[in-house]
């Protein structure tokens, strides 16, 4: 019996309860109770305005909760750091992109790789295995080939690459992906779709952001629908973008 309550219990990467976000008289995100699977791949979408960035922030530590728990692969946390997420098996990247301008591609990954502090990552001996997995990283997001550059000097798609690969590096369990495909040429653009497969394939979490219905549709194995800071509605991607609260309150038909 405590096998199976125990099973029932491990089946989300990420629950809220009543999860809240203000400024000033602008409720953000506003008590929002949500579970999302640890299995597949879940977008999180809506209008404008609707709370999905600011979501993303409360779950990653980025911004403070006002309110409510974030629980993470079974931990409550009322307060979530940062610099800790990774230690519950999470990471995310951002709409603006954050890269260490000033160092190389190579050098990127290898901050993350090693013990994530800028100066001994650049000094210190690195273990052969460090090598082997960085360059497996950047062979994977397409960015062998730019090792050596800056990341200064990347265009916005292959720092977008660059920033995903960081996120790789730390190799969790659940990813958040606040708009990967916004901004990106076609060929870029599918290009990162695949890596989001393989590592949903490899039994990763992933959740997105994104106001491209066609990659939701495409990627998506549930959806979640946000609406001035509350949950409108999720489930299936097609059940959930034919209801009429969704096509009113999101797709403006």
């Amino acid at each position: 019996m405590s096998d199976t309550h125990t099973e029932s219990r491990t089946v989300f990467a990420i629950e809220t309860r009543e999860i809240s976000k203000h400024f000033g008289a602008v409720k953000a995100v506003d008590r929002l109770t949500l579970s999302i699977p640890r299995d597949g791949m879940t977008s999180i979408v809506g209008p404008n305005g609707s709370g999905k960035s600011t979501l993303i922030n409360l779950l990653s530590g980025t911004l403070p909760l006002d309110g409510g728990m974030v629980i993470i692969d079974d931990v409550g946390l009322k307060i979530v750091k940062a610099h800790e997420t990774p230690a519950h098996g999470l990471t995310r990247t951002f709409q603006e992109v954050r890269l260490f301008d000033q160092i190389s591609v190579w050098d990127n990954i290898m901050v993350v790789l090693t013990n994530r502090r800028l100066f001994p990552a650049l000094v210190e001996r690195v273990k052969p295995s460090y090598r082997e997995k960085a360059k497996r990283i950047l062979g994977d997001v397409g960015m062998w080939e730019k090792r050596d550059a800056l990341a200064m000097n990347l265009s916005y798609g292959q720092r977008k690459l660059l920033e995903i690969g960081r996120a790789m590096a730390l190799d969790v369990n659940t990813y958040l992906f606040d708009e990967p495909f916004a901004g990106l040429f076609p060929q870029m653009l599918e290009g990162v779709k695949g890596i989001l497969k393989e590592m949903r394939d490899q039994g990763h979490t992933i959740i997105f952001v994104s106001h491209n219905m066609d990659i939701v549709r495409e990627l998506s194995d549930r959806i979640f629908v946000l609406d001035s800071g509350t949950l409108l509605a999720a489930g299936e991607v097609e059940e959930v973008l034919s209801s009429a609260e969704v096509i009113e309150a999101y797709l403006g038909d």
